[in-house]
């Protein structure tokens, strides 16, 4: 049997590529073989995207004598992993104030400072192991386009400082020198983050663990996740320890069902750009772009020159349901092009080639985690809400930790062992997830048309935790 998606081309224009730099490939891409009955291992991992991929590599480079298995439901890198926009940023869902009222100002610090070498991190082990994934260090600039934005713009570079963060404050003169778009009245810029193609590092890493002697069968769902086994549609696997990476698709596993809500974010690509547009744009550092609006947006310049460009607003499902139809809505789609023609009316009429989405994870507390339980062996990570490139290299790293027992400050990192709520049943599920992003439709609306705060910033804060 073989994955259920074969053709990997519309998954994503980073897909496409992919298939572009092999052209025996001819379209669908060739799947390895799905999982041909019960096996053993020392660690089985569930999901083959980047949080269980980067578990695998660190767990072989720290101990290469493990058997560890990967299963995954598609290909390698099908969710998430391949789709997203490119951004290998320190970002965090939880502030760092709110780390810091949870758990302390040290431990606040310490994830911080994780996160800013967790960029470094992936871009080292790329070149180290020679993933061509187009990986650029050139940090993120953060536009404000009305004075609401530019007051949270402000306010956050003012307190960056005080979490050990480099944000530096500009003018509109200073975002020129990065990025010239319109009706800028300031920003900031960041060096914390660097643009990549997901999908070459996320096939490339399943091609590295694999050279490293771990097993990774595509194809094979997953149906039920128990302590020291997973049994699959094609045969159990059993190990003595059994980690969960499925992110957005977790709810789909029994008992899982109110574990995280998976929330659609959608993405429009260009065909690549002539120099003298480039010229009129900037982004010649290859910096990753977004504003200050509270529906958020992201973008990045291509390494063949297009502007690839995504965000939020595609609405949630009832009972937390992932389709391939969801992938796109042509509303939201036509927005992102709308957008960004309006960031940058030098593209008004260039020709939009790609259109994609996919599901992230969302905690109800927006609180990302990993752990590992050691009584029962079973370990989970994710929740990124869209911060998992990433991320979820700093998961793998921990997971390492975690099961070979090495007492390092990444096991003590506040996120580790964190249980998030269960979402609360449906329809209140849907009521509320969609009540939050119509809010944040509505102030975007009302803070460009009136210049001043949105009153409705506040339901946003307490769906968000703050």
């Amino acid at each position: 049997m073989v994955p259920a998606v074969t053709d990997v081309r519309p998954l994503s224009l980073w897909w496409d590529q992919l298939v572009d730099d092999d052209p025996a490939a001819q379209g669908p891409h060739p799947a390895r073989a799905p999982l041909d009955g019960d096996t053993q291992a020392d660690v089985v991992i569930v999901g083959a995207g980047l949080t269980g991929l980067w578990a695998a590599y660190y767990l072989l480079e720290a101990d290469p004598a493990l058997e560890v298995v990967l299963v995954e439901r598609e290909v390698a890198g099908f969710g998430a992993s391949g789709r997203n926009g490119g951004w290998c940023s320190a970002l965090f869902p939880v502030s760092a104030p709110a780390l810091a009222r949870r758990h302390g100002r040290e431990a606040a610090l310490a994830m911080r400072a994780a996160m800013r070498d967790t960029v470094v991190e992936v871009g080292g082990v790329a070149a180290a192991e020679g993933i061509d994934c187009d990986f650029a260090y050139g940090g993120t600039v953060t536009l404000a386009r009305n004075e609401p934005q530019l007051a949270r713009v402000r306010q956050e570079a003012a307190h960056a400082a005080q979490w050990g963060d480099e944000e530096h404050l500009l003018d509109p003169e200073g975002v020129r020198e990065h990025v010239r778009a319109a009706g800028v009245l300031g920003g900031s810029w960041t060096p914390d983050c660097a643009r990549v193609q997901p999908a070459r590092l996320v096939r490339g890493l399943a091609a590295v663990v694999e050279q490293r002697g771990a097993r990774l069968y595509e194809g094979t769902r997953a149906l039920r996740i128990s302590p020291r086994a997973v049994v699959t549609d094609h045969g159990t696997v059993r190990a003595r320890w059994v980690l969960r990476a499925t992110e957005a698709w977790t709810p789909e596993l029994p008992g899982d069902h109110r574990a995280v809500a998976p929330v659609y974010s959608l993405m429009v690509a260009t065909a690549p750009l002539p120099a003298h547009v480039w010229d009129e744009i900037g982004l010649a550092r290859f910096e990753t772009f977004t504003d200050a609006r509270r529906l958020i947006v992201y973008g990045q310049r291509t390494a063949d020159d297009r502007l690839a460009f995504g965000g939020r607003g595609a609405p949630y499902h009832l009972g937390s349901a992932v389709r391939p139809e969801y992938d796109r809505a042509p509303a939201v789609l036509a927005h992102l092009q709308r957008s960004l023609v309006e960031l940058f009316p030098v593209i008004d009429g260039a020709r939009f080639t790609h259109s994609w989405g996919g599901p992230l994870a969302v905690p109800r507390d927006w609180s990302p985690s990993v752990g590992l339980d050691a009584d029962t062996g079973i370990g989970w990570a994710g929740g990124y809400v869209g911060d998992g490139v990433a991320t979820s290299n700093l998961a793998g790293r921990t997971f390492a930790d975690l099961v070979t027992g090495t007492d390092s400050e990444l096991v003590r990192l506040p996120w580790v062992g964190h249980r998030s709520p269960a979402w609360e049943p449906e329809p209140l599920r849907w009521a509320g997830i969609t009540a939050g992003r119509r809010a944040a439709e509505l102030a975007d609306r009302a803070e460009q048309r009136t210049g001043r705060p949105s009153r409705t910033a506040a339901l946003l804060e307490r769906l968000t935790g703050g």
